[in-house]
């Protein structure tokens, strides 16, 4: 079964090892065709602490870290425009 990877945005790194993304999902709505945004947010595994907040990683599933943490940083795609 191949591994499962979504694209999202940093908005927290406030933790250690660990950052916040959110990944969002456009759909047309059923009824109205109207685009819909569901956003959702995933805790990230990062082991050199290397992402801030504005950067755009891609993330792949691995194995439960912690309660809520079962996600790893794979790759940093672009590096945030502002500076923290």
């Amino acid at each position: 079964m191949p591994v499962k990877e979504k694209i999202g945005i940093v908005i927290s790194d406030k933790m250690n090892k660990t950052v916040v993304i959110k990944v969002e999902n456009r759909y047309p709505h059923p009824i109205y065709a109207k685009t819909v945004v569901k956003t959702r947010k995933y805790l990230v595994h990062d082991e050199k602490s290397e992402c801030n907040i504005g950067d755009q990683i891609l993330v792949q599933e691995c194995r439960p870290l912690s309660k809520r943490k079962r996600w790893t940083l794979n790759k940093i795609i672009s590096k945030s425009s502002l500076i923290s």
